[in-house]
Parts: structure tokens; sequence; C-alpha cells
């Protein structure tokens, strides 16, 4: 009888074992790739930084994790596939997408799996405020905010009063541009000039330059990425329109200063704090330059946040359970490089929001 009971604890304990080392696979999904891979690399980088740490320590509770990394190309008929992808493989939860398109064509598909979704950088307001995405996160804040800092930058720094709101088409870009052209109207300070939508990818903007100029704007207020902008600033310039050029965090990147070259000089973008002295900051960043030779790129601090947060959610809820990470992300704060933050009913971050920089010397500088 003792035998056998010693043989039944050891084959429970071996069980018990072998369960807790199962790993928790956690996917990571955004642009790896093509144009915008300067936005999706370093959210992977910072994923993988973070990762390693903690299976060095001996994984969540016991468990190693592993990622399944999966490029979407920031495009939504891509993205699906991703998302489809992920949730065949076993992902239990999902860091990203990136673009704010690509995540609203996955989000139902994690939806429909009881997969948690936490993105470093989509601000569309829609995937927090329709309802529809119980499941999303954000360590950003969403474009409505972010439009309302530019237009209070234009109308109370620059001192502007005709503007010109140009946008990608895009779920993002378009987006922050018409709540921009709302905050414009009600603010009676100011008139909207043009409002333009322009084609991704397209060679040529001498069309909309044109628009612009014969506008009279004082300001362009652009919303969507850096491949577009890169053109359209240059276009200006060329025609010597050298009025104040402003967007977005889709544009506060370094892949759009070496583009635009000396065209980017003067330009200004909104983006996150300077989050540099935070120490998790630095430690992280550290990490990254020490892995790459380079400084890490746009939304890695932000993505870092994404990790810790939920990460954090699986060891304090002690399970993979979407009701029970979300439990925690809502009631407990989490150290990060922008301080201790926790999320509302809503999946937004508390105390994170937008600032100024502009292109000074080649570089990002904060302003505002």
């Amino acid at each position: 009888m003792i035998q056998q009971a010693t043989l039944c604890t050891a084959l429970v304990l071996t069980a018990t074992l072998a369960l807790a080392a199962e790993p928790i696979k956690i996917g990571v999904a955004g642009a790896h790739s093509g144009d915008l891979a300067s936005y999706g690399l370093p959210t992977l980088k910072a994923v993988q930084l973070i990762v390693k740490d903690i299976n060095a320590r001996g994984g969540i509770n016991g468990s190693p994790v592993e990622l399944l990394a999966e490029d979407d190309a920031c495009k939504p008929e891509i993205a699906t596939n991703t998302a489809t992808k992920l949730v065949s493989s076993g992902a239990k939860a999902v860091i990203g997408h990136i673009c704010s398109g690509a995540t609203k064509a996955a989000l139902p598909i994690y939806r429909d799996a009881g997969i948690l979704l936490i993105s470093p950088s989509a601000t569309t307001p829609d995937l927090t405020q329709s309802g529809d995405y119980p499941n999303f996160y954000r360590t950003i804040a969403s474009d409505d905010t972010q439009a309302r800092t530019v237009v209070d930058f234009a109308l109370n720094v620059l001192n502007v009063k005709k503007i010109a709101v140009i946008h990608d088409k895009g779920d993002y870009g378009k987006g922050l541009a018409e709540y921009a052209k709302t905050f414009i109207e009600q603010s009676g300070q100011a008139e909207v000039a043009l409002f333009e939508g322009v084609t991704p990818g397209a060679v040529d903007y001498s069309a909309v330059v044109q628009k612009i100029k014969r506008s009279k704007a004082e300001a362009v207020l652009f919303g969507g990425y850096h491949p577009e902008a890169s053109k359209i600033v240059g276009q200006m310039r060329q025609k010597r329109l050298t009025i104040p050029f402003v967007s977005d965090d889709g544009v506060k990147d370094d892949t759009f200063i070496k583009v635009a070259g000396k065209d980017a000089e003067g330009v200004y973008a909104t983006g996150p704090a300077d989050v540099s002295q935070n120490p998790i900051t630095r430690t992280y960043r550290e990490k990254f330059k020490q892995a790459e030779g380079t400084e890490p790129g746009a939304f890695f601090d932000n993505a870092v946040a994404a990790t810790l947060a939920l990460t954090n959610a699986i060891a304090t809820a002690g399970s993979t359970d979407p009701e029970a990470m979300a439990s925690v992300l809502r009631t407990q704060k989490v150290a990060t490089p922008f301080g201790d933050i926790q999320f509302d009913a809503k999946g937004e971050p508390i105390g994170i929001g937008f600032s100024i920089y502009q292109v000074q010397n080649g570089t990002y500088v904060q302003i505002q």
C-alpha cells in the first residue's frame, strides 16, 4: 500500500511538473517587413528582450514563454491571416498589431477565440470606444487625444488661421484627420482651408501640393505614415512652400528623417512623452543597443510597457484566462517606461498622453 501510494504521488508530481513546464505562447504581430517595418520591428525586439529575461529567471510561474512572431506588413488583408495563424498555433495572448487598420481587421478573430490583445501603437478611437472589442488594450493614447494635441499646438503655438488637413485615407490617418478637422471647426480660431486624401504609395503628390498652395493655408496637418509624409514634404519644399508641416506619431520615426533628408528639418510630429530618464527605459534601451548596435525605433517604449503589463497580468492572475488577465490589467498598476500604469474599463492606458516634437539638426526633439 505504501509503495502504491508513493507511486501515485510520484505520478501526480510528475504530471504537475509537466503541466507547470508547458510553455505559455504569446503572439507578436506587426509589420516585420516592408515600408513600415521600422514601426513593427522595435516592438518585436522589445518583446524578445523582456521574454529572454523572464525565461532566464525561470519563466512565468515556472512556465517558459514561447513567442510566436507573425508579419502582417501593416496590411488589413494580411492581418486576418496572421491572426488566424496565431490562434491556430495556440497563442494565449498577443502583443500587437502595430497599425490601426491591421489591428481592426484582426481583432474580431482574437475576440471570437477568447484571446486578449495589447497594442503599443494602434491609436484609432473606435478600437476602444465602439465596445466591440472588450479583448483590446493599448499602451498609447488614442487619436482623438493626439488630434487635440496637434490642433492645440497649431492654433495656440503656431497661431495659424487657415489649415490644410491632409490624410492617407486609412483607418489611422483619415480618422485622425477627421478629428483634427472637427476640433479646428469647433475652436472658432481657424478655418479648414482644405481637407484632402492622398493615395498611399503614389510617387507624385504634386496635385495635392498645388491644392495646398492655392488654398493659402498657413500650415499643413497630416494624418498618416512616414512614406507619404516624406514625399509630400519634399514636394512642398520643391515648390517653395515653406509653411509648417505638423503630423502624428506615424511620422515621428527616424526613417522619415532619413528619407526626407534636409526637407525634414522643422517638421513637427506628435509622439509619446520622452521617458529616456526612466530606469526601466534606460535598462531596455541599453539591452537593445547591446544586441542591435543601434538606438531602438518608434514605439519601442510602448512595446516594453505592453509586454511588462501583459506578462505581469499572466503572472499575477496565475492564468492565461482572458478575464483573469483583464482583471489584473484594470485593477493593478505595473511599472513601465511611462511610470506605474493600469487600464480603464475600455482598455485605455491611464496616464499616457502625447507630446510635440520637432526635427532639429536631423533629430526629433521634444518641444512641448
